[in-house]
């Protein structure tokens, strides 16, 4: 199944779903509910992010410990934060 239209209803869209994936054109579909828009539907394009990696080089500064969330943790410790004790269940 080719899917030529641009539109698609929703409803024929969840019925359909898998076939249409698999035959996707590279303009994608827009999917609608009583006659509107309210999703697009295109392929993705692996070679389109390869831009984004270094946009921001230069234009982020890094304050502080990025690998500490400033809690400290004790793994055998009794509670899971300081001054509140756990729920047990009821046996």
């Amino acid at each position: 199944m080719k899917v030529r239209d641009k539109t698609l209803n929703a409803s024929e869209f969840k019925a359909k779903c898998l076939s249409i994936l698999d035959n996707l054109g590279p303009e994608g579909l827009v999917i609608t509910k009583h006659g509107r828009p309210v999703a697009r539907v295109t392929p993705i394009r692996p070679e389109g992010n390869t831009r984004l990696i270094g946009a921001m080089k230069g234009k982020i500064r890094i304050r502080g410990n990025i690998f500490s969330t400033g809690v400290e943790w004790d793994a055998e410790s009794r509670y899971s934060h300081a001054g509140r004790r756990r729920r047990r269940r009821p046996e």
